[in-house]
């Protein structure tokens, strides 16, 4: 599915794109590397050959930040096959007398762009973070500089329109879409279409290891990044010396269990934006019962009836009220602009038109690529769906479901990959202590995932709550930001069962607020208003 200035990254005003879109902002060359021969347990690898590359504007001097690629094998069970170069950037750690090693990170997705994250580290991470490590982020196969997978535009825009199929035609013609989708991403990107699994990703990222000459990796993964690393300890346990695992996935869970949680944590989120406006005089809904809105915007859309003036007039769909509400429950920093919104809509206010007009096109995008070879959501007929949705409309009256997990579930309906790496139990062993951190109202990775995803891991996880509403609990709470920068430094954990308190907005957000250079889990990357989903 990613918070205290200028280090928080605040999501941006956006507009929903199609599902399976993402902007992949492109910046700095990344210069050559080494080849990688691997075995499958330990990649062996040449050093990797770093070159400075072009900062950022306004974050320093050149010199500063290093680039290169590194040759991976598309098919890890086939190490001498074909190979793509994979993407890296870094950050030089500011105080190389206190230089402790490497951190590599990742931003989410599945989609987001590791380099990108490290080229905004200095907006990004804390001095002391900066100063201790060498930053390491890399676009992970499929993303960004690495192999992007690329798929037909116009089967991406068709399989959009179908993810909320209605009737039983209506869901075969999704399963015909999804086919038709993943098949023009297979032939317009290769074989690596095929080899998008976070198992893979994982293989990945210990032949970045074996590069850096590092016997062992200090590691920071927030939202998909979580599975990557949940993975990577799993595998590699004895090649940890620290991770921390920032707003939690649960691999484990089936497709009722995965809806079931998804739909409570927008629910339960939109309800602690509901008591902040009663209780904030400045919100715009302050004097009205912003359930109550939610529920009557909805079934004026749901009968065609919540039209906004403009030319065309657009006609605002509950899938958009939806979209909207996810996304602005990633950071309360966007809540006031979002209540301003949900009054224009009840107005039919032409500003309201003009956030909705923040739309943009789609662009080829990976999500799909992973979690439909990383889970395994079939259902068996539309019988079968239209069953759920009512259960999960039961569960959650307001919001009636949450539009992340509803397309994921529909977005892999028949999809023509293999699912290489489908949902298990995690079984970790033998890594140090493991810090993971969950806000209590999550709307994309829900804490109920953290809380199972410790318990799998087991003696070595240490889970750290924070008390708010939000995604990536290092940018939302200044509490879990230095527990987590006291943790990579020293290895020194919270007690287990720690909490953070919860921070809520209190004025208009600064503009300083930065977002990381990366999405995290979201199909729905570019969502409807201020306060999206990464």
């Amino acid at each position: 599915m990613t918070s205290n200035p200028p280090l928080i990254p605040r999501a941006k005003a956006r507009r929903r794109l199609a599902v399976g879109a993402v902007v992949a902002a492109l910046f700095g060359q990344l210069l050559a590397g080494t080849a990688v021969a691997s075995s499958d347990k330990t990649p062996a690898t040449g050093r990797i050959a770093w070159k400075a590359c072009e900062a950022p504007p306004g974050q320093g001097a050149l010199g500063r930040f290093e680039c290169a690629t590194l040759k991976v094998p598309v098919d890890w069970k086939r190490p001498g096959g074909a190979t793509f170069d994979l993407a890296l950037a870094r950050h030089l750690a500011t105080d190389p007398g206190r230089r402790i090693g490497s951190l590599l990170i990742n931003p989410g997705g599945p989609g987001g762009s590791g380099v990108d994250f490290a080229l905004g580290a200095p907006d990004t991470f804390s001095p002391e973070l900066l100063a201790r490590f060498d930053i390491v982020g890399f676009d992970p196969r499929g993303v960004g500089r690495s192999n992007p997978v690329k798929c037909d535009m116009d089967r991406v825009t068709a399989q959009d329109a179908l993810l909320y199929p209605d009737s039983a035609a209506s869901f075969a013609a999704l399963r015909q879409a999804n086919r038709a989708l993943g098949e023009s991403c297979r032939d317009l990107t290769g074989p690596l279409a095929d080899h998008m699994d976070t198992g893979s990703v994982v293989r990945d990222l210990d032949a970045i290891r074996a590069g850096l000459g590092e016997q062992r990796i200090s590691y920071y993964g927030v939202s998909y990044g979580t599975a990557i690393g949940q993975q990577y300890a799993e595998r590699y346990p004895h090649r940890v010396r620290a991770m921390t695992l920032d707003s939690n996935m649960d691999h484990s869970l089936g497709n009722r269990g995965f809806q079931r949680t998804e739909t409570d944590a927008l629910e339960s989120s939109y309800g602690q934006f509901a008591d902040w406006c009663a209780r904030t005089p400045s919100c715009a809904l302050h004097d009205r019962d912003a359930r109550a809105l939610f529920d009557s915007l909805y079934k004026r859309a749901d009968a065609g009836e919540l039209v906004l003036p403009g030319d065309p007039p657009r006609t605002v769909t509950p899938e958009d009220l939806q979209t909207m509400a996810l996304g602005n429950m990633y950071d309360p920093a966007g809540w006031f602009d979002y209540a301003q919104t949900l009054a224009d809509l009840d107005a039919a206010d032409p500003a309201a038109a003009r956030s909705l007009r923040k739309y943009g096109e789609p662009v080829d995008y990976p999500f799909h690529s992973v979690m439909c070879q990383d889970y395994d959501l079939d259902v068996p007929s539309y019988r079968t769906l239209a069953r759920l949705e009512r259960e999960l409309n039961r569960r959650a009256p307001v919001t009636r479901f949450s539009p992340l997990g509803w397309t994921v579930q529909t977005g892999c309906q028949n999809w023509p990959a293999e699912v290489t790496n489908p949902q298990r139990r995690l079984r970790v062993d033998g890594t140090p202590p493991i810090l993971m951190t969950n806000s209590r109202f999550d709307p994309a990775t829900p804490h109920s995932w953290g809380a199972n995803a410790a318990r799998q891991i087991g003696r070595e996880a240490v889970l750290l709550t924070y008390d708010g509403v939000g995604h990536g609990d290092y940018w939302l709470s200044p509490c879990a930001r230095d527990a987590i920068d006291t943790y990579l430094t020293t290895l020194k954990t919270p007690r287990k069962g720690t909490h953070c308190p919860a921070v809520w907005p209190t004025a208009t957000p600064s503009a300083e607020r930065q977002p990381p250079a990366g999405d995290l889990v979201n199909p729905l990357p570019d969502l409807l208003g201020p306060g999206t989903y990464r």
